[in-house]
């Protein structure tokens, strides 16, 4: 009997599907390449990515129906804006959310789990001075929290918050010092999980998205300098 091959692995969306399109599109929101407020033109678009203008179409009308695009007048599809409100929500959403997910690790969350985050935590040491590459890897870091919460009710909930938070625009990371703070922070985090100490796990995330929030709130009050 002839061995067996072993299956290949899966084929990423193409880039000339609507959701090829539209992953590409919401990595350059995540990135922030295209910030709140920027236009969407469809020409443009597809020149950038390579494509047609059929799935950017399409990837449009997704990230419409997400609440990640909206219509203006005179100016078409643009990046949509958070207002001063829906900020505050979403950072109080964000609290309750993640020291959630950061309680349930603590209980369900595997040695090798662990390991990871540990590791996560002493890189980004070297990424101080880069926010970009840093907020990256913030992201990545807290996906590996919602992974062993174990929860896929709340695995829903938080990536749904996650397209949100795209909206945001620049990362607080840019705010001076608050790269090494939330890089401790996440360290506190992870040795309340190793701990197995679910409240003091889920009381070191809640106040990491808090200073989170405060930093969001000085980059938001800063002043351009006025020549």
């Amino acid at each position: 009997m002839a061995a067996m091959l072993p299956s290949a692995p899966p084929v990423p969306p193409a880039r000339s599907t609507g959701a090829g399109a539209y992953e590409m599109l919401l990595d350059a929101l995540t990135r922030g390449e295209l910030a709140p407020g920027s236009r969407l033109r469809e020409a443009e678009l597809a020149e950038r990515f390579g494509i047609s203008r059929t799935p950017v179409r399409e990837a449009l009308k997704r990230l419409e129906t997400q609440g990640l695009v909206t219509h203006e007048p005179h100016h078409g599809a643009v990046v949509a804006r958070l207002d001063y409100s829906a900020m505050v929500e979403l950072y109080h959403m964000r609290e309750v959310l993640e020291g959630t997910a950061a309680f349930l690790a603590a209980t369900h969350a595997t040695a090798i789990e662990l390991e990871a985050l540990r590791d996560m935590v002493e890189a980004d040491h070297a990424l101080l001075n880069d926010a970009s590459r840093l907020a990256h890897s913030n992201r990545l870091f807290h996906r590996q929290i919602h992974r062993a919460a174990r929860n896929r009710f709340l695995d829903a909930m938080l990536d749904n918050m996650r397209l949100s938070l795209v909206l945001l625009g620049r990362t607080t990371l840019s705010v001076p010092e608050r790269g090494a703070a939330a890089v401790e922070e996440h360290a506190a985090i992870v040795a309340a999980i190793a701990a197995r100490d679910p409240a003091a796990a889920e009381a070191a995330a809640r106040q990491h998205i808090r200073n989170a929030f405060r930093a969001r709130l000085a980059l938001e009050n800063r002043t351009p300098d006025i020549a």
